[in-house]
């Protein structure tokens, strides 16, 4: 009986042990991959406000054209955990990797506050940059209307070539997101377009 009970008492010690073990283990994040239609259409992730949030700009634009007085936009980043933590560790986004931009409204005098500028609940657009090996050029552009799966934008839209020529990183805008610029410079992943107008800039 005395060989019985201690039996079971490591057996419960071993089963206890599994389980804290698979306790401590934090669960790798799930992938996530673009998905289309049979026209090869990108679908809109329904959850992607779930991901990373990377950054938010303000009133951004590439152009000095004055905006429409009175009107603010918010630019709001977000990609899928496992590329984010992908990209730490090497300093470039894996195939597959789905960037959502979304433009959200701005507004002052909202409750209580009497100063700058807070988001509202208007979305204005919907975007994506993916990565997917199975693109032209290994990337691509979309732009969403109502939310409807969206066809990849042409390879000779403007924004491709400025992509090329003044991202930071791997074709995408890391100056921009203050939480992977670092990591992008500690693997020496950066744009050597982008660090000679770095460099330009600093001798102004």
């Amino acid at each position: 009986m005395k060989s019985q009970h201690l039996l079971s008492v490591v057996a419960a010690a071993v089963l206890a042990a599994i389980i804290l073990g698979a306790m401590a283990e934090p669960t790798p994040p799930e992938s996530v991959e673009p998905q289309y239609d049979a026209r090869m259409r990108l679908k809109l992730p329904a959850d992607y406000r779930d991901w990373v949030f990377l950054s938010s700009g303000l009133d951004m634009s590439y152009s000095q054209a004055a905006t429409m007085p009175g009107a603010h936009m918010f630019n709001n980043v977000f990609v899928p955990r496992a590329a984010y933590l992908a990209f730490k560790a090497t300093g470039i986004w894996p195939d597959k990797t789905m960037i959502i931009l979304e433009n959200r409204s701005g507004a002052k005098d909202v409750s209580i506050n009497k100063r700058g500028v807070v988001q509202t609940g208007e979305v204005m657009g919907l975007e994506a940059h993916v990565k997917d090996a199975r693109l032209e050029g290994g990337w691509g552009f979309y732009s969403f209307d109502d939310g409807k799966p969206a066809a990849q934008i042409a390879h000779t839209a403007a924004c491709y070539a400025c992509h090329q020529d003044h991202a930071a990183a791997d074709t995408t805008f890391v100056q921009f997101y203050p939480t992977l610029l670092p990591f992008a410079t500690q693997h020496g992943t950066l744009n050597p377009k982008y660090l000679s107008e770095i460099a330009a800039a600093k001798e102004k």
